[in-house]
């Protein structure tokens, strides 16, 4: 059965002032599957996961070049509504990151910053994110206590929750688990994958057990001449079994990166 595209990267560059940060990276992203973006340190793959909801524009110096399509609106070299652009396409970063405000808060502030109407709306709406991440019952009694008093595992799942109360179709994860603990890990990678055909996702991480067990299609970023750009892709069943590009098969084996 032939999968829709909900992103279509074409030819994307990407330099800071003068230094090539990523070079001609083309591929597709397709509707309700989990792409996972892997490779060694410095080959772009958290800038690539920033110019998918424009996070590239908050940095000083950034140029990007190329075309991305998200459904049929082009984000690239366009004045686009950002707020909206973002609240359609969420963020999780790698290190657990909830506003310094109470548990409840850390879910009501953003829908009341995007025009959310309505105390019960806004609750009801917060009830639901938390039960969709599993945090529900475990912080029902404490929603007025800080964010911050969370264990680390807690804390991400939170701010998944939070990015999924203003619900997105697509979710970006940048290395989602490096900072957790072996079971804190283990829960939010079981969340990830229970995500799948409701959210379209694309995960960065460095941890190839992980990209095996949770990834629809895999993509194989790699520093070639100086700049990151994707040197295999495809299914990632097909990717780990017989990659056609060397250094991707050394990778996906352990033998390089």
């Amino acid at each position: 059965m032939d999968r829709e595209p909900v992103i279509c990267i074409e030819s994307v560059g990407v330099r800071y002032g003068q230094a090539e940060a990523l070079r001609n990276v083309t591929m597709p992203i397709y509707r309700g599957c989990i792409t996972a973006i892997v490779g060694p340190s410095g080959c772009g793959k958290s800038t690539f996961l920033n110019c998918l909801n424009r996070m590239t524009d908050m940095i000083e110096g950034c140029q990007v070049a190329g075309r991305i399509r998200i459904d049929d609106a082009q984000i690239i070299g366009r004045r686009i509504d950002l707020l909206a652009l973002r609240r359609r396409v969420g963020m999780i970063f790698q290190k657990p990151n909830p506003f310094p405000l109470s548990i409840r808060s850390n879910l009501t502030f953003p829908l009341k910053e995007h025009g959310v109407r309505g105390r019960r709306r806004r609750e009801a709406r917060a009830r639901r994110a938390l039960e969709q991440v599993g945090l529900w019952k475990e912080v029902r009694d404490r929603l007025d206590e800080p964010a911050l008093a969370l264990s680390g595992g807690q804390q991400q799942r939170l701010c998944l929750a939070r990015a999924l109360v203003l619900e997105p179709r697509i979710l970006l994860l940048d290395e989602p688990c490096s900072a957790l603990d072996p079971m804190a890990s283990a829960v939010v990678e079981d969340l990830i994958g229970s995500l799948r055909g409701r959210y379209t996702v694309v995960i960065v991480t460095h941890n190839l057990a992980q990209a095996r067990r949770v990834a629809d299609d895999l993509a194989v970023f790699w520093k070639v001449d100086g700049a990151g750009t994707v040197i295999e892709r495809g299914p990632a069943s097909q990717v780990f079994a017989s990659p056609k590009h060397e250094l991707a098969a050394a990778y996906v084996s352990g033998r390089r990166g």
